[in-house]
């Protein structure tokens, strides 16, 4: 089987006063589909700023990436994002909601970017699914942490992507939250046999991933 995605001798250098920073190099990565992979490391290893790379939210200084077969170094900017449309979904530590869009209409809202006609009727449907019927017409700032990562979730799952990142999903919960946010997580990438890449620094959830690659000074050990 192929793998859906690809990182090939990856690397990232950035120029600061202090002079050029090595952030990655020469990382090699292959990841089958329907697989679950985490990437973990201390801080400042650089989990991150491979995650951009991954999804094609940066651009590499050197090597490449290969996501469903097309490399990300030969699109422009609306190239790889017209290739993340509809495939890949997001769920951040901080957890990035429309706060002026109560929880509906968060989940609505690339369901309407891709044109679909069921926009109401299935964002509805996903948000009963992870158990926030209730909470429909709540804006961000009105729902706990555990709630809004619920709402980000089901935002990220409403266009059935094949490629799920997920940076630090349980990092600004506390823990009996974060764990059932671990449990909602696996069991919709289950039934959707989407392939899930997260960066996190809590073990118990990188060892309930397929696989563990971890960071040390911008290397995969």
């Amino acid at each position: 089987m192929d793998p859906i995605l690809q990182a090939i001798d990856l690397g990232k250098q950035v120029v600061a006063p202090e002079g050029r920073i090595n952030i990655l190099s020469s990382v090699n990565l292959s990841i089958q589909p329907g697989s679950s992979v985490a990437i973990t490391g201390s801080s400042g290893s650089g989990k991150s700023t491979l995650l951009s790379l991954l999804a094609g939210l940066d651009t590499p200084s050197e090597g490449s990436v290969i996501m469903q077969g097309e490399s990300l170094q030969q699109l422009d900017e609306d190239g790889r994002a017209g290739l993340r449309a509809g495939r890949v979904g997001f769920v951040f530590q901080s957890f990035q909601l429309v706060h002026s869009l109560n929880a509906l209409e968060n989940v609505m809202l690339p369901l309407e970017l891709a044109g679909r006609d069921d926009a109401r009727s299935h964002a509805l449907e996903i948000l009963s699914e992870v158990g926030l019927e209730p909470r429909i017409a709540h804006y961000p700032g009105q729902l706990s942490g555990g709630e809004q990562q619920r709402v980000a979730i089901a935002r990220a799952y409403a266009t059935r992507p094949s490629l799920l990142f997920a940076d630090e999903p349980t990092g600004n919960l506390d823990q009996r939250t974060g764990e059932h946010i671990m449990d909602l997580l696996f069991a919709m990438n289950a039934e959707r046999s989407t392939t899930l890449v997260l960066v996190t620094h809590d073990n118990r959830l990188a060892d309930r991933c397929d696989e563990v690659h971890q960071l040390e000074a911008g290397r995969l050990l």
